[in-house]
């Protein structure tokens, strides 16, 4: 497939507009040098469509636009609870974690744990979380991207994974968060919108005259059970979603890991000018979380049905999941092709941008501030953030090949590796927020515990769906925490989040807009249980 002239034109006026906006944001004003505050957390002034915005371009990466599509084709419908049950997650964490966070006025989630915990397990964490937002998370985005532009322009995978990590570095490294967030607004337009027309060209080729409405219903009639969000035991995919227990089990971990305490996603509301304005910015990401499975699932189903039906290679597809997307851009038609290639390059460098804001944002803050480089000045450790996000996209790319390229799944995958330390994770952070006698020996105990026991679980237990096994583990590790936090020292007074301080209340609107979002997600479940 090969784009033409008007795709190329499409294309081309993104990438100007992108850098052009990114460029104008990231202007200070005269006689102002960029402090840390100002490239680490945007100065603190994001209003809530820029911080909703950016919080969906961060994360629907190649991960969510391949890798969803992909199982889509697979698993169907189902494969939108790590989309939909992502809603209410965002809902609780603007109520009840974010006023936390920033009353502490942290930069970064390892500075929470040091103030709750001590230095020892901010050092930790901050280690362990730069490895993992560089070997898991930065190379599945390449790869999975390369992969997509590969399809779509005939390029090998390198010089496609080259060529994204090129552009994510030139609109976002200069600027910081500032230029991140406030690009993500144009990403996201243009995702939404590409997302549309290639959802509306693949039911309007299962419809065929008819019309995309009618190719709904002939994906419905036709395959039923990839309408099905709860599988039954003797689904091939059991074992990644198992029935009911992704409503009741480990998905939430999965989940509050993800939206609640990692820096990837939370820096942008600790970048928020208040408090009502970061809420206001999770209830407007929750709200277009609900879109997602609409642009990205339901056409990984209408490529089984057009791969049924002669239009896609059936064994290409169900042999390699991951290549549906770039599949489905094949057939949409030239002009349009345009806006669909430059929504998914707007998902995998927004994504990229994201990520390698935050581990500049890690390491600058929680291990070369504190312990190679005391007492620099603001524009030196500004230039040190640039720096580490440029190695880490290197990194990035000379691992992405190896770590993925034999993944049959690489979304599947990423979620496995993440469950190894996300019950850790929410538990020491549930337990610093809310059991005064947590203390650093229990929160080290429980994260040892959290790999340990999900790698015996894995090579042990290989049977028991993973869901099952985070779920499992996370109760454990919290059973850890408290014992060992019981038989050791208390923590110092000032350590302990004192909750009678902190305000809890919400606006109207946010509550307004939470329980729209409940009610459409019980719809949602009735409809397709």
């Amino acid at each position: 497939m090969t784009l033409e002239p008007v795709d190329l034109i499409i294309v081309a006026v993104y990438a100007v507009a992108l850098f052009a906006i990114a460029v104008l944001v990231s202007r200070e004003p005269a006689g102002h040098q960029k402090d840390t505050e100002d490239y680490f957390l945007a100065g603190k002034a994001l209003p809530w469509w820029a911080i909703g915005a950016s919080l969906i371009a961060a994360n629907i990466s190649a991960e969510q636009i391949i890798g969803q599509s992909g199982q889509g084709l697979v698993v169907g419908l189902a494969i939108a609870a790590y989309e939909w049950q992502a809603a209410i997650v965002l809902l609780i964490v603007a109520k009840f974690f974010l006023p936390i966070f920033l009353e502490r006025q942290i930069f970064t989630m390892p500075q929470f744990l040091e103030t709750r915990f001590g230095g020892e397990i901010k050092s930790i964490m901050a280690v362990f979380w730069i490895v993992l937002y560089t070997a898991v998370n930065l190379t599945s985005i390449l790869w999975l991207g390369g992969l997509a532009i590969s399809t779509v322009t005939g390029w090998s995978a390198l010089p496609a994974m080259a060529s994204l990590a090129a552009f994510a570095v030139l609109y976002s490294v200069y600027g910081g968060l500032k230029a991140v967030a406030l690009t993500d607004v144009i990403q996201v337009v243009i995702l939404i919108l590409g997302g549309f027309a290639i959802l509306w060209i693949s039911l309007g080729l299962v419809g065929g005259q008819a019309g995309p409405i009618a190719g709904f219903s002939i994906l419905m009639n036709e395959l039923p059970g990839h309408f099905k969000m709860i599988l039954n035991d003797q689904h091939p995919s059991y074992g990644d979603l198992p029935g009911i227990w992704t409503l009741l089990g480990g998905l939430w971990v999965l989940h509050f890991s993800y939206w609640g305490f990692n820096q990837y996603i939370i820096q942008r509301a600790l970048g928020a000018e208040s408090l009502a304005e970061a809420q206001k910015g999770l209830a407007f990401a929750a709200f277009l979380k609900l879109l997602i499975p609409v642009i990205v699932v339901i056409p990984g189903i209408a490529a089984l049905w057009l791969a049924q039906h002669g239009s896609l290679d059936l064994e290409a597809l169900t042999g390699k999941p991951d290549s549906t997307y770039g599949a489905l851009m094949t057939l949409v038609p030239g002009g349009l092709r345009g806006l669909v290639f430059a929504a998914l390059v707007a998902a995998i460098v927004s994504s990229l941008a994201s990520m390698m804001n935050s581990i500049s944002t890690i390491f600058t803050m929680d291990i070369y501030r504190d312990y190679i480089a005391k007492n620099q000045t603001e524009n030196h450790y500004v230039l040190v953030g640039r720096l580490a996000a440029l190695v880490a996209m290197l990194v990035a790319l000379v691992l992405a090949k190896p770590f993925l390229g034999g993944m049959e799944s690489a979304f599947q995958t990423i979620q496995e590796y993440t469950g190894f330390i996300a019950p850790g994770v929410v538990a020491v952070f549930l337990l610093g927020f809310f059991w005064k006698r947590a203390n650093m020996q229990g929160a080290i105990a429980l994260l040892i515990s959290s790999i340990l026991l999900n790698l015996f679980a894995k090579i042990g237990l290989p049977d028991v769906p993973f869901v099952l096994r985070i779920w499992g583990v996370f109760l454990v590790c919290l059973a850890v925490g408290v014992l060992v936090s019981l038989v050791t020292p208390k923590p110092a007074e000032n350590q302990p989040v004192d909750l009678t301080g902190i305000e809890f209340r919400t606006h109207a609107g946010f509550n307004i807009a939470a329980v729209t979002i409940g009610i459409v997600l019980v719809l949602i479940y009735a409809a397709f249980w």
